[in-house]
């Protein structure tokens, strides 16, 4: 059938003229009616559900998703945000309308390497590890591709490669990685879709890896992509990046001439306005007319694998009925509740409700329907705001009081007032409340991609991991009263809240924690719920990152840092306790296989995350330790659970200088607990990893 996909694309592309061919590499390709190929629109987005085309379920940000350390509940959900696309293309083609954000192809997941906490786009990703990144990316791929005849949707790997901001700069940027940094850090989710995930599409980045444009690089595109990997997708440009090769980076003159770069070294879709000028660079002499249809075979590929020219698709069925379903809003909210990372806890939490008469909720998130829906986000028909959700669960008995307690960011919420307008009010409440629940943190409109609107302090980036200054007073103000605080945070990336911390009897990181994370909120308060998320990116202290521009990977994530982080990745409290017990461990060169017995010794019916880490000491200059396993699993209180260990090959892996993979006899230690090894770790829980040494001779 594969191959049969190919020859209709084959087929196709032969009856276009060269014109007509250089027409259908844009990513608004127009319709071709002579041949009944109708017009089609690439461009759509399924970051954390069905984005930017009216109602669809909304779950919460990625980088909430990947907190949840569970590849089976990420694959569900994107089962669903293709099901929803589907659903939403097929009603909407039935009019006639084949606008931007309704077609089948998304433009997801970012898997992108998240090295940098002052990133604004790293909420979109999975994280700092290369290893969870790799499996949370193949996961969400195979969701949203399927395993029918026809791809359910089509995937996009992004962005392509060793990007990660600043995002002011990206346009002209040169990202410098080593050989090692490259096959060690950056490449490995990447290789990973391709080879595993079997991604159909992946999109180039915006900047340059060392001094090649991402999107016309013979070195990713063709050696890494194609020649080694042997992808056999399409790879498009992000948006208007091929204009910057002569805009931007200059490594070309004219518009023809870069598109003739980019497509003669492996760009097959333009998103954005330079491949108009592609039959100019063809008249010139600058691409020849198999090239052009080469790399039109390429995307009609792709259409003809998603079943557009079929009339057997098994998904043309699916229409408005399955979109924004009952089940769809169940899996968001436990989404929600799966993903929450409980970063404190004196045992304020949870919340007792034969102590409490008044609750105050406080903060501008407290409110915020934005924080509920992160960037690249769809609309619910339904929000559990913050504030509702911890009403909902406080149930009759308890009042709870309300105060905005001050803007996002700025010095006053009501024009013309003077600046911290709304503290007085915050500090009435907390006075009349026995607990005050602080809702603090970030929106896209300050934190996300460069040129969304508002993002006036660093074009998305964060300029220090500070709360804002308008927050950071409300909360200084606070401190001074009596009242027991929980901290929650709604951000998508890390903070340095370490004074916050010191006050506050619990700190909760929610995340933008999708359209029912008001109510996984409140349910999580009362103990309704557990919490049983874990970092997927180190908190770092404001103060120890190194440089923004600074690629190499000296002294960032946890895997080379040297400074010590406030919260470790991979950290994150629970409700109850758990115990780990009969480690067995055993492998060689082809992996390692063995169990851990872990045992729920707390009184809450929770979730774990067992993770896996492994130490490498067989050369110089390798991680500490890098995750190399992890599973989710859902214990009853006073029960034990037996979970299997099943470690890749590539966990023996040692990386040269020069970047080629190379097993080395000597002694791998392997870490098995609840997090990664470290004193910063067992400081924080109290708890240590039971170990194993597996010897390769």
């Amino acid at each position: 059938m594969e191959d049969n996909f190919k020859k209709q694309a084959e087929e196709l592309v032969s009856k276009m003229t060269v014109k007509e061919a250089c027409d259908q590499l844009r990513y608004d390709a127009p319709a071709l009616e002579r041949l009944g190929i109708p017009a089609y629109n690439y461009w759509n987005e399924g970051l954390h559900g069905t984005a930017r085309t009216g109602t669809a379920t909304v779950f919460p940000q990625a980088i909430g998703l990947a907190a949840m350390f569970d590849e089976e509940g990420l694959e569900k959900i994107a089962d669903i945000i293709a099901t929803e696309t589907r659903a939403k293309y097929n009603e909407a083609r039935k009019r006639g309308d084949r606008d931007i954000y309704k077609g089948i192809t998304l433009w997801s997941p970012n898997i992108n390497l998240f090295r940098d906490q002052r990133w604004g786009r790293g909420q979109e990703t999975y994280g700092e590890d290369p290893y969870l990144t790799s499996r949370l990316g193949v996961a969400f791929i195979k969701g949203l591709q399927g395993k029918g005849k026809y791809l359910k949707t089509s995937a996009c790997a992004k962005h392509f490669a060793v990007h990660s901001g600043p995002e002011a700069l990206r346009h002209s940027f040169d990202a410098k990685a080593s050989d090692k940094d490259l096959e060690e850090t950056y490449l490995p989710a990447f290789k990973a879709a391709v080879t595993e995930g079997h991604v159909e599409n992946v999109m180039g980045a915006y900047n340059r890896t060392n001094t090649e444009v991402c999107c016309g690089s013979e070195f990713l595109l063709k050696k890494k992509l194609r020649e080694e990997w042997g992808f056999d997708g399409h790879v498009v440009s992000d948006f208007l990046a091929i204009k910057d090769f002569h805009e931007n980076h200059h490594v070309t003159e004219t518009e023809e001439q870069s598109a003739a770069l980019a497509l003669k070294n492996g760009c097959n879709l333009n998103a954005g306005v330079t491949y108009q000028k592609l039959y100019n660079a063809y008249e010139q002499g600058l691409v020849t007319e198999e090239e052009i249809r080469a790399a039109a075979i390429r995307v009609f590929t792709t259409r003809c694998r998603l079943g557009m020219f079929a009339d057997d698709c098994e998904y043309d069925a699916l229409g408005q009925m399955d979109v924004d379903t009952e089940e769809s809003r169940r899996v968001s909210y436990e989404a929600s509740v799966k993903s929450a990372v409980l970063l404190k806890n004196d045992g304020l939490l949870p919340l007792d409700r034969s102590k409490i008469k008044t609750i105050g909720i406080i903060g501008p998130t407290a409110t915020s329907i934005d924080v509920l829906n992160g960037n690249y986000n769809g609309t619910s028909s339904q929000y559990v705001i913050n504030l509702d959700g911890i009403r909902a669960a406080a149930g009759e008995g308890i009042r709870v009081l309300y105060s905005e307690g001050c803007h996002l960011f700025k010095n006053e919420v009501q024009p013309l007032a003077k600046p911290d307008d709304r503290i007085s009010e915050a500090l009435s409440v907390a006075e009349h409340s026995d607990v005050v629940i602080l809702c603090m943190g970030l929106d896209a409109s300050i934190e996300g991609e460069e040129g969304d609107a508002g993002n006036a302090f660093a074009s998305g980036d964060k300029t220090n991991l500070y709360l804002p200054e308008s927050q950071r007073r409300l909360f200084e103000a606070l401190k001074k009263t009596d009242t027991p605080m929980v901290l929650v945070l709604n951000t998508g990336s890390a903070m340095d809240v370490s004074e916050e911390e010191k006050r506050c009897g619990a700190v909760l990181q929610a995340w933008y924690s999708g359209a029912f994370g008001g109510k996984a909120l409140g349910d999580i308060l009362f103990g309704y719920a557990c919490p049983g998320g874990k970092l997927p990116v180190s908190f770092a202290k404001e103060g120890t990152l190194p440089d923004f521009t600074d690629y190499s990977m000296k002294n960032r994530t946890y895997r080379y840092e040297e400074a010590e982080p406030l919260y470790p990745f991979g950290y994150g409290l629970s409700y109850s306790e758990f115990s780990y017990s009969g480690l067995k461990l055993d492998g060689d060169e082809n992996g390692a296989k063995g169990s851990v017995k872990v045992s729920n010794t707390g009184k809450h019916d929770a979730d774990e995350i067992v993770e896996v880490y492994v130490s490498n000491k067989n050369a110089d200059d390798q991680p500490k330790w890098s995750l190399c396993f992890f599973k989710r699993v859902s214990i009853k209180a006073g029960e034990t659970a037996e979970v299997t260990l099943d470690i890749r090959p590539d966990a023996f892996d040692t990386v040269t200088e020069k970047g080629e993979r190379v097993k080395l006899p000597g002694t791998y230690t392997f870490y098995v607990g609840g997090q990664q090894p470290g004193a910063r770790s067992e400081a924080l829980t109290g708890k240590s990893c039971l170990t194993e040494e597996i010897i390769l001779k």
